[in-house]
């Protein structure tokens, strides 16, 4: 991405008698960041930090049906202990976000695994409901993007929908017929593998038993309203785009967000891709666009990250003697 970049910019720079000397991608996104507006970068900030206190919450009304009532702190430090190792193996915060819990809180690993899980598939149906609202506002500019890119048109989008809900029911199924067999005469790794998806299986029915429904609703919105928020916010940062509407704001930020998405480290690349592209697309320059990349990806990925994920990396232990 970085290498698409420059050579754009170059090409750019000798268009406008500009010498290659002269011509240098770091010095302009050096140049960009020292433009921005860092009282919306601090509140942005905080907001992220606000997604993930709701985020922490969450987990601890899906956990507390299961018998367990984790410490919030322990809960908002594992969480951020995942997504610092999602910068360097991607996928793998989850595991060691649950693996971290299941050390501190003495919960099964399945369980809360399982939960972590649940989280997720919460997070799937509300970027599902945002995506489809993008296109409701946006229909336009989707479908012509991805006929254009991708030379995908509208119907096969949905008919892939349709195959992986398909897809989906029928592993339900093939799951109900393996638990209805019976333990004897079965190999024991089979039971053992049973035993395991059983305390899974648990730690996903939490989601029925969570005393406060409203209030889970009502924190997984809050992510996704904070999610937005950090991308339409970061508009005004940034001299380029603080002219953007909130329906823009929608669109870049169902980009990145499918960009995050990629199993990329931390959405290193996918996410700078994307969001230059929705840039593109609502009328900014490519470099404009991927400096605004770069600047709200460094504020929340890397810079929010890294330095949460270290504070909790040397708080966790101290706080768990």
């Amino acid at each position: 991405m970085w290498r698409s970049q420059s050579s754009s910019y170059l090409e750019q720079c000798l268009s406008d008698g500009i010498p290659a000397a002269d011509c240098s991608l770091f010095d302009r996104i050096l140049n960009d960041f020292k433009s921005v507006n860092w009282f919306w970068i601090l509140l942005v900030l905080f907001i992220y930090m606000l997604s993930n206190a709701f985020r922490a919450w969450r987990w601890q009304q899906l956990l507390d049906p299961l018998g367990h009532k984790p410490n919030f702190l322990n809960c908002m430090g594992t969480l951020m202990l995942g997504y610092f190792a999602n910068l360097g193996f991607p996928r793998s915060g989850e595991f060691i976000r649950a693996g971290a819990i299941s050390k501190y809180e003495d919960i099964p690993f399945e369980q809360s695994f399982a939960t972590i899980v649940i989280g997720r598939i919460v997070d799937v149906l509300m970027l599902l409901l945002i995506i489809g609202l993008a296109f409701l506002l946006s229909y336009d500019i989707f479908v012509e993007y991805f006929e254009q890119n991708f030379n995908i048109p509208a119907s096969k989008i949905f008919i892939g929908f349709g195959i992986a809900v398909v897809m989906g029911i029928v592993g339900l199924l093939v799951l109900r017929y393996i638990f209805s067999l019976p333990d004897e005469g079965q190999a024991p790794i089979f039971v053992k593998i049973k035993s395991l998806m059983k305390n899974f299986i648990d730690g996903l029915k939490s989601i029925t038993k969570v005393k406060n429904k409203k209030l889970f609703w009502l924190y997984s919105f809050g992510i996704w309203i904070c999610y937005y928020l950090m991308t339409y916010l970061c508009f005004y940062a940034f001299g380029p785009t603080q002219h953007l509407t909130p329906i823009a704001g929608l669109i870049v930020f169902v980009f990145g967000t499918l960009g995050i998405v990629f199993p990329s480290p931390g959405g290193m690349g996918s996410y700078h891709f994307l969001v230059t592209q929705a840039l593109i697309i609502l009328g900014l320059s490519s470099i404009d666009s991927f400096s605004f990349a770069m600047i709200l990806y460094f504020s929340i990925q890397l810079f929010g990250n890294i330095v949460f994920g270290l504070i909790s990396l040397v708080v966790l232990p101290i706080i768990n003697k």
